[in-house]
C-alpha cells in the first residue's frame, strides 16, 4: 500500500519558501517535489483556503507564505490537507450483523482512535518553525563538518 506523503512534503515546500527571496511558482514546487504543477496548486490551494500562503499570478507571481512558520502547526497543515486518513488500518465491514465483526471492529476503532488523538496532539506541539530549525541545525552541521 502507498504512503500518503502530501503532509511531509507541503512542510518541505513551506519550509522551502520560507527560505526563497520571493514568490515560488506552481511549476518550481513540481520540479521540487518531482510533480505536476496542477497538483502542486491543487494541494497548495488548502493551505491558501487556511490562510497559510499566498497566490499571485502572472508575471512575479507564485506562491508565498501568509504567517510566519511558528504561527503553523503540524495540524494546521494537516487539516488543509483534508484530514486524510493517518492509519491504512482499520474496521471490516463484510459481515456488519456478525458479532464477532461488530467486537473486533469496536476493539479495532478504539485503539485507532486513541492512537489518532494522540497523534494529533503531538501535531498541534509542533511548528513549522521546529522544524525549520532543526534543518538550519543540520545544514550547520554539515557546514562545519564539509569546511572541517
Amino acid at each position: 500500500m502507498r504512503s500518503d506523503s502530501r503532509l511531509s512534503r507541503m512542510l518541505h515546500v513551506l519550509i522551502h519558501m520560507d527560505e526563497s527571496d520571493g514568490p515560488l511558482t506552481s511549476d518550481t514546487i513540481a520540479r521540487m517535489l518531482g510533480t505536476n504543477p496542477v497538483v502542486v496548486r491543487r494541494t497548495m490551494a488548502g493551505l491558501r483556503d487556511k490562510g497559510y500562503v499566498h497566490s499571485g499570478k502572472g508575471h512575479g507571481g507564485g506562491w508565498t507564505l501568509a504567517r510566519r512558520l511558528d504561527e503553523i502547526t503540524l495540524r494546521d497543515v494537516y487539516r488543509s490537507l483534508g484530514e486524510p486518513s493517518v492509519f491504512a488500518l482499520g474496521p471490516t465491514a463484510d459481515h456488519p450483523r456478525c458479532l464477532v465483526e461488530q467486537a473486533v471492529n469496536a476493539a479495532v476503532d478504539e485503539a485507532l482512535d486513541e492512537a489518532e488523538a494522540l497523534l494529533l496532539r503531538r501535531f498541534a506541539a509542533v511548528s513549522v518553525g521546529d522544524i525549520a530549525r532543526d534543518f538550519r541545525a543540520r545544514l550547520g552541521l554539515r557546514t562545519m563538518a564539509e569546511s572541517g
